[in-house]
């Protein structure tokens, strides 16, 4: 899973991790170090498993703890609408109303 950050959405380098601002209503949030580390492998295109493992690995935190950090950090920022919504899951269609001819 890959993170895009909205239009609207900037971010600046501090001296203890990240800035982003909603230049929309001008509201920012600060991130810390170990929130960098994740929203940086995110947007350069990386999963969340593979920033729950970096995190892990640099920080000496357990895999559990690191996955539950990476999955609040993308909720929050989901819900501060800083970054673009997920594609809608595609669900296949029970059999019974699956157009005729198609392959499941």
């Amino acid at each position: 899973m890959t993170l895009k950050l909205r239009d609207g959405v900037s971010t600046a380098e501090t001296e203890y991790g990240m800035a982003l601002l909603d230049e929309d209503t001008g509201r920012y949030w600060n991130l810390n170090p170990t929130g960098t580390l994740v929203l940086r492998r995110l947007l350069e295109g990386g999963t969340a498993t593979q920033a729950m493992d970096e995190l892990a690995e640099q920080y000496a935190v357990d895999r559990e703890t690191a996955g539950r950090d990476v999955e609040d950090l993308i909720a929050d920022l989901r819900l501060a609408e800083l970054v673009e919504p997920p594609p809608p899951q595609r669900q296949a269609l029970p059999p019974e109303v699956q157009p005729e001819g198609s392959v499941q």
